[in-house]
């Protein structure tokens, strides 16, 4: 996994897989920081927050990073970057893993770009010292919300990034219900890395429609134009909860809920499988993809009711898997092919027709979903076009 061209220059990936160490979210920068590099960056992994990491055995924030170190500094390094990341505590007492701190400083002083991938690194004045500063935003709405109300914390740091990019494809349009002021989006989506998602497993007879979500998310939410966005699951899947009853696929989900919720899932019909046992690990994550049917899922409201576009990072992984998806429509149908291997629904009978397509020949179904990954989202492709709209090519 070396690279293919010859060294661009230095680059670092901001990320948040320290912050937060379950396997969807370091296969995400998994992507960029591979796919980066074969395309000829000298490639570095960087997280230097004044956040608390997400303690993944008691649910809360803590300043003591070391568990999270010790689970994705292995993965960092069995991928060829023992010597290009670093995870700084920049709070008190906070600590400094993997490279050196004077070594993190001459990095910020010789660097040529960095990607900020989810947003999720806050910028100082070392960050602004670097020329290139480029703001890759995974979920739309929150931001634009914020940029039409004047909030400044949120201009501010979007001011300091040179160029903006968005999972929300169809920011802009004219059938995207959310306006877009004082930003210039450009259109990405997330990088997949097609080897790492090549599928051993044929499809056992016993395999079942599958996703690994969170069931429900508090404190997101928001009030724009006087009606509220939700940003969270249950309420979707609860509309189409009947689904295995109306269906003879089957269908699981991997999430954490409480007693009332898993027996009204149940009593529907839905399998319930242990979503810190699959995204615990990188291969167990990766494995239970590609050992599912396909990709059945529901979208949260905040990029659907605007049609903005949006795509899963997750989604992209099943289509790679050669897994066929069914997935809440967003405006994403406008730009990728539907209808074969993947399925936007706004209905329970857009999803009992997609189930029906898909089961009627399900081996030319995976082979089309694998083609969709290949042509939309390999990382050459999705990163070689962002770095060249960024001018970085």
């Amino acid at each position: 996994m070396g690279n293919t061209k010859k060294d661009k220059g230095k680059l670092i990936v901001f990320g948040m897989i320290f912050w937060y160490p379950l396997a969807g979210v370091t296969y995400q920068f998994l992507h960029y920081l591979i796919g980066l590099r074969r395309l000829g960056w000298d490639v570095y992994y960087v997280e230097d927050s004044s956040r608390w990491v997400f303690d993944l055995k008691d649910f809360e924030l803590t300043p003591e990073a070391s568990a999270n170190i010790a689970l994705v500094a292995p993965v960092l390094d069995k991928y060829g970057f023992s010597g290009k990341w670093v995870y700084r505590g920049a709070y008190e007492g906070g600590k400094c893993y993997g490279m050196e701190e004077a070594q993190l400083a001459q990095l910020y002083r010789e660097a040529d770009a960095f990607l900020n991938v989810t947003a999720s690194q806050e910028l100082r004045e070392e960050h602004m010292r670097i020329p290139r500063r480029i703001y890759v935003e995974s979920d739309p709405f929150n931001v634009q919300v914020k940029v039409l109300e004047g909030d400044i914390k949120t201009l501010d740091a979007l001011a300091a990034h040179d160029t903006h990019f968005s999972f929300g494809e169809n920011l802009g349009q004219p059938d995207c219900d959310l306006p877009v002021d004082l930003v210039c989006w450009r259109p990405t989506r997330q990088p997949v890395l097609m080897d790492l998602w090549q599928n051993p497993y044929p499809p056992a007879t016993d395999s079942v429609y599958s996703t690994i979500t969170t069931w429900k998310n508090k404190g997101k939410d928001l009030t724009f134009r006087g009606q509220t966005y939700y940003w969270t699951k249950d309420r979707e899947f609860l509309k189409i909860i009947d689904l295995p009853k109306r269906c003879s696929a089957g269908f699981e989900l991997a999430t954490m809920v409480d007693e009332p919720t898993r027996r009204l899932l149940t009593d529907n019909g839905w399998r319930i499988a242990d979503a810190m046992a699959v995204s615990s690990n990188v291969d167990t994550y990766r494995e239970y993809i590609q050992k599912s049917r396909g990709e059945f899922t529901v979208t949260k409201e905040q990029v659907v009711r605007p049609r903005t576009g949006w795509f899963s990072d997750r989604t992209a992984c099943f289509l790679a898997a050669g897994r066929p998806v069914i997935t809440q429509e967003t405006g994403f149908s406008k730009f990728l092919p539907t209808g074969k291997g993947l399925f936007g629904f706004l209905t329970m009978d857009d999803i009992l027709a997609a189930v029906e397509v898909i089961e009627s020949d399900y081996e030319s179904s995976c082979k089309a979903a694998r083609e969709i990954a290949q042509e939309f989202f390999a990382a050459e492709k999705v990163l070689g076009k962002l770095m060249s709209e960024a001018g970085l090519d």
